[in-house]
């Protein structure tokens, strides 16, 4: 399936149209606890951020705009508290957002979460998309794939160096695989999924802060793309959740350094570690 004619760049073209989907989790420091029926998390007092690897995906978008020009719009799906990851991300520089409310809590989807935002970027026109390789909460790194398989698009993950070229229509793509790294040229537009190490987010600015805060964020609903109900589509279940086991204290070994270490060397080998 090829992308829609209205994405593609007419000739000529030297600024970039540039969209950044994000999704706000919970702090990676907040102390995460199970709630009674054991399929989701308890939700009170929990603090909430952009996904860490899609402020990789922010600050890469920022960095294509100041070196082609053009806009960088942010996009996310979830309830009313998901605008701040919103407004974290203009803050940073990017010049539009758009909220596509949804009220679902727990067990997020990512090939619905995937469905909804390709439903919504086939209304606007991008030049490329770029997203964090997976979020912290569910971990699962299946929504770039499944958005680009929705949109019709190529897709490079775990990505740590981009080079575009608007003329061309291409980018150049570092990503890491085990032990090496692998170079792709692939054709725009196309989907980016963000590794660490391909940038070093910036801090939002107090003026970009205080300017973020008063910018209107447009509101879509799952109704308006076309979807019933108010809740993101599934088609996993989730149907036990529960905290890791608790880490069994360790067992420190003190004398001289041989000896030590012949009792650390036979300790890991009744325990067939080595």
């Amino acid at each position: 399936m090829a992308p829609s004619s209205q994405h593609c760049r007419e000739k000529g073209e030297t600024t970039m149209e540039i969209v950044v989907c994000v999704k706000q989790v919970p702090d990676t420091e907040t102390r995460i606890k199970i709630d009674p029926a054991g399929k989701g998390i308890v939700r009170e007092g929990i603090e909430y951020v952009v996904n860490p690897y899609d402020e990789f995906a922010i600050e890469e978008a920022l960095v294509l705009k100041e070196k082609h020009g053009g806009k960088v719009t942010v996009i996310t799906a979830g309830p009313d508290r998901a605008v701040d990851a919103l407004r974290t991300a203009l803050a940073m520089g990017a010049d539009e957002a758009i909220h596509i409310q949804a009220s679902q809590e727990d067990a997020v989807d990512s090939i619905g979460a995937a469905e909804v935002m390709a439903r919504a970027l086939k209304e606007i026109p991008f030049d490329i998309i770029l997203c964090g390789k997976q979020a912290v909460d569910d971990d699962n790194a299946a929504f770039a794939p499944a958005l680009a398989e929705f949109l019709g698009l190529p897709h490079v993950t775990v990505v740590t160096g981009l080079e575009v070229d608007p003329e061309a229509g291409e980018a150049q793509v570092v990503r890491e695989i085990e032990g090496a790294q692998e170079h792709i040229t692939t054709s725009l537009p196309a989907v980016i999924a963000a590794q660490k190490g391909l940038n070093e987010p910036r801090y939002p600015a107090l003026r970009g802060i205080m300017q973020a805060k008063r910018k209107k964020i447009p509101v879509s609903t799952l109704a308006d793309l076309g979807l019933e109900g108010e809740t993101l589509p599934a088609r996993t279940e989730v149907l036990s959740m529960m905290p890791p086991p608790p880490r069994e204290g360790g067992e420190k070994y003190e004398g001289e350094p041989e000896e030590t270490v012949a009792r650390l060397i036979k300790a890991l080998q009744a325990e067939k570690l080595v």
